[in-house]
């Protein structure tokens, strides 16, 4: 924020919190179902409890996780009101770790111990939790004014070497460390001595068997049996599930079920219920609830292994789909590209989820054009391949840039319409999926691909797409588990194709007004040889130039800086400009006061910003203007805040310019001042903006000194020094706006200006309308010495009756003939109609009608009134 970024700001701790929001809803939900599936359930349906009885659990799941979660919840604010305020998050961060590490000697004993014990274990973990909390937790409270001070300084009772922080008078280590010695001593010390005194009996030792000699030939023994019948599974399941969930459990049975609701049913289907119950409840609850409506048999011990495993595998299958979303947050979207981001997609899932993905994207979104409320029933249906990603590179899928159309029957359309998931777990047996290109459905399937999971792409109530997951080398197809993980995936990937949309049509809206506002083509004149070159950077800021030929053979040179990017940089850009023209051609305003006259405009619509409640200012916004002379090679420049321009002299020596430093546009408070100084004939004037010299990884000064060598080698054209510039100063990822403009100065030669000094007498405007058309003929423009006589004859007589002191004529032949009378009043003519009674007042109205243009510019010792002619043939300089 205090370089001026605030949306960057705003989108850092918008990041953060929707992560540490993410993390809590993740443990939360993760800790309530741990709860929910392997303590309290198993705890209902082992002591026969009436409310294991109700015809419907999935409420009682349902309620108790929402109550683990609320209780979690609660406990965490309690610790952190009590106690957290006065701790770092970091050191909470390692109290959790510490207590997280008493799970260790348990788990490495089960790993590659056999002689371990669950008494032992239970002892360990009950001595380590023990003195983690007297030495860790207790602290803390003591630290926040719970306990007395003394409990720390001086130990319970005044006990000395049961001191928290210093137990049995150990010092020298930090409280972290000196907890995790001693709880952790004591754990595994006390899971070695009570395993050593208790011999594991047979369901430990089979067990470790299991675990520790992992690598051996298990030997099988009896096979675990149940018998119930189809009616008694399905009153089990809709206990669980729901009506409807028990439906859509036995559904998914790939096997064959028995007619009869009466009839037993296979193990197969029994394991298929328990499977599915899994996913609800818990593996251990599963199988406590299968056993309970069926007549089970003896169970070996290679069954009850058998049983440990399909838990594992539960968690496992569990962390892996939770790690998996996890990479997929910080994976998809890292890039405001909308193709990118579903490539990114696309590499996330394969193979970790999808042998193949596949990403399709409505064409409206790929063209960045403005889409309407159609995320699901009215969206269209035809798409354009953006992404594709798989284990092999010969897929017959269709390849980027595809263009295809969802067949209404089809499950990719049934997707669009229902804004849901569609799985297709066999596509051989499916032929609705291979309406949209039946020949490429064929060569799918004689390719391998066997599953179809189809999912759309809809964020913030629009479709921007569909994604494809494939299976070919699994053989297991998609289920519902792998369903709703697609669908996740799909939403996440939705929001950041959306940001991606938004941005890129935002960054091209902008950097088209903005290329609109700038100047297309640079203006003809002869003052300046001008080359230019604007690198707008993703972020559109509000860097610009400008070059305006004013008259007198001279040009203004403009370059500008807004701050902030985007539309708003873009809009006050064209305000800013076109204030600058109004203030130079018209006005011809001398630098410094051009300047004051566009701070007090910032100033104006900063008021009227805020008035609106618009909290985006224009204040800071820099500026520098130049006017360059060519008849006389003075140049004048002034600058609001911004980097002086570099000046490089015919024999290569390079300068920064010693222009006064002012305060950016819309401060105010001081005048701005103005630097005058003669220029050689093939000098560079260059101007630029800070994203030229300025950057992350480089520093204004270092940018600036970088800058000056490659001016003093660069060539003398103004097209090859802003070449050369840029190849040595060009970041490759550019982060803010370049504008560079190199302007070489030229000097009209003695012979296209002729000046007279013409006294206060009326005799002596014949003389002048004489040496003027003597002029006219050696210029070889006979065409023009009537009307430029009657010009200067108006202009020398209207300053000898108005104006006072020494009066000056003089003659340019530039790509116009330009006549200037200088005198030494501070009154400006005005043009008016003279009636017909009236004895003068035409002189003004003849010059306007003879001229093209004519005007008034004022200097220091008075004001010029000058007027120009086409000269023809000569247009081109």
């Amino acid at each position: 924020m205090a370089g001026g970024q605030q949306a960057l700001a705003l989108l850092v701790f918008i990041g953060g919190l929707s992560a540490a929001t993410s993390m809590v809803i993740v443990e939360t939900i993760a800790l309530s179902t741990m709860v929910s599936n392997s303590l309290v359930m198993p705890l209902l349906l082992r002591s026969k409890s009436r409310l294991a009885h109700r015809d419907n659990l999935a409420g009682l799941v349902l309620g108790i996780r929402r109550a683990t979660i609320v209780l979690i919840l609660l406990l965490g604010y309690a610790y952190f009101r009590l106690a957290g305020e006065q701790t770092a998050l970091v050191s909470i961060g390692l109290v959790s770790f510490a207590a997280v590490a008493q799970f260790a000697p348990a788990i490495l004993g089960g790993l590659f111990w056999k002689g371990g014990t669950r008494r032992g274990v239970l002892v360990g973990l009950v001595a380590g939790f023990t003195v983690w909390a007297y030495t860790l937790v207790l602290p803390t409270f003591a630290d926040a004014g719970l306990l007395s001070a003394s409990f720390l300084r001086e130990g319970p009772l005044g006990i000395g070497l049961l001191r928290p922080q210093h137990l049995l008078g150990v010092a020298g280590m930090d409280p972290i460390s000196h907890a995790m010695f001693w709880s952790l001593l004591l754990n595994f010390g006390g899971y070695v001595a009570v395993s050593l005194a208790d011999r594991p009996d047979a369901a430990e030792r089979a067990q470790a068997v299991q675990f520790v000699e992992i690598l051996e030939e298990p030997v099988r023994e009896r096979r675990w049996r149940v018998r119930a019948t189809v009616d008694q599974l399905q009153t089990l399941l809709e206990r669980f599930l729901g009506r409807e969930g028990a439906q859509r459990a036995l559904r998914s049975y790939p096997g064959r079920r028995p007619d009869s609701l009466a009839a037993e049913a296979p193990p197969e289907l029994v394991h298929h219920v328990e499977a599915q119950l899994a996913g609800s409840v818990g593996a251990a609850s599963a199988r406590l609830a299968v056993a309970a409506v069926a007549g089970e048999e003896d169970v070996g011990t290679d069954e009850v292994m058998e049983m440990i495993g399909e838990a594992s595998k539960r968690v496992e299958l569990v962390r892996w789909r939770l790690k998996l979303l996890y990479d997929a947050t910080g994976g998809i979207g890292t890039t405001l590209d909308v193709t990118r981001t579903a490539e990114e997609l696309t590499q996330v899932a394969v193979p970790r989820f999808a042998d193949y993905v596949s990403v399709d994207l409505a064409e409206s979104v790929l063209r960045d054009e403005e889409l309407g409320m159609n995320g699901r029933g009215t969206g269209s249906k035809r798409m354009q391949r953006a992404a594709v990603s798989g284990i092999r590179d010969d897929a017959p899928l269709f390849a980027v840039g595809d263009l295809m159309t969802y067949a209404p029957s089809s499950p990719q359309a049934r997707a669009v319409e229902s804004g849901l998931a569609v799985l297709v777990p066999h596509l051989r047996d499916s032929t609705e999926w291979q309406e949209v290109d039946p020949a490429r459905g064929s060569r799918i399937i004689d390719y391998g691909i066997h599953s179809l999971i189809t999912a759309p792409l809809s964020a913030r109530g629009v479709l921007l797409g569909m994604v494809h997951f494939w299976r070919s080398e699994r053989p297991e197809p998609f289920d519902q588990d792998d369903l709703s993980l697609a669908a996740e995936l799909a939403t996440r990937a939705a929001v950041s194709l959306d940001n991606a949309r938004r941005y890129t049509r935002e960054h091209g809206l902008a950097e088209a007004l903005q290329r609109r506002l700038l100047p297309r083509a640079l203006p003809e004149q002869n003052a300046v040889e001008v080359a230019s070159r604007y690198l707008p950077a993703k972020a559109v800021g509000g860097d610009w130039f400008d070059v305006i030929p004013l008259p007198g053979a001279r040009v203004a040179l403009v370059m500008g800086d807004i701050v902030g990017h985007g539309l708003h940089a873009a809009a006050t850009m064209g305000q800013l400009r076109t204030a600058v023209h109004n203030f130079s051609t018209p006005l011809d305003l001398p630098p410094d006061e051009l300047l004051s006259h566009l701070d007090e405009l910032v100033a104006l619509i900063d008021q009227d910003a805020i008035a609106a409640g618009d909290r985006t200012t224009v204040t800071g916004a820099t500026c520098l203007y130049a006017v360059y002379d060519s008849v006389s090679g003075d140049c004048a420049v002034a600058s609001a805040g911004h980097l002086a321009p570099a000046l490089v002299h015919p024999d290569g020596t390079v300068e920064f310019l010693d222009v006064p430093s002012c305060l950016p546009l819309g401060i105010g408070g001081l005048p701005f001042e103005c630097a005058e100084l003669r220029l050689p004939e093939g000098s560079r004037l260059v101007l630029f903006t800070d994203g030229l010299v300025e950057r992350r990884d480089l520093d204004v000064d270092t940018g600036l000194r970088l800058l000056r060598e490659t001016l003093a080698r660069a060539d003398q054209s103004p097209e090859e020094t802003c070449d050369a510039v840029l190849d040595a100063l060009l970041p490759e990822l550019q982060s803010d706006d370049i504008a560079l403009l190199v302007a070489r100065t030229r000097v009209l030669g003695p012979g296209q200006v002729a000046e007279w000094d013409v006294e206060c007498d009326p005799a002596a405007v014949r003389r002048v309308r004489a040496a003027v058309s003597a002029r006219l003929m050696e210029w070889e423009l006979e065409d023009l010495v009537d009307t430029t006589e009657l010009i200067c004859s108006e202009l020398i007589t209207n300053a000898m009756r108005h104006a006072t002191g020494p009066i000056k004529a003089r003659l340019i032949r530039d790509r116009a003939l330009i006549c200037e009378v200088y005198d030494h009043s501070s009154t400006s003519p005005h043009l008016r109609y003279a009636a017909s009674t009236d004895e003068g007042g035409r002189g003004l109205f003849l010059v306007a009608q003879l001229a093209e243009r004519w005007g008034t510019r004022y200097t220091k010792d008075g004001k010029v009134i000058w007027a120009e002619q086409a000269t023809p043939g000569t247009l081109g300089g």
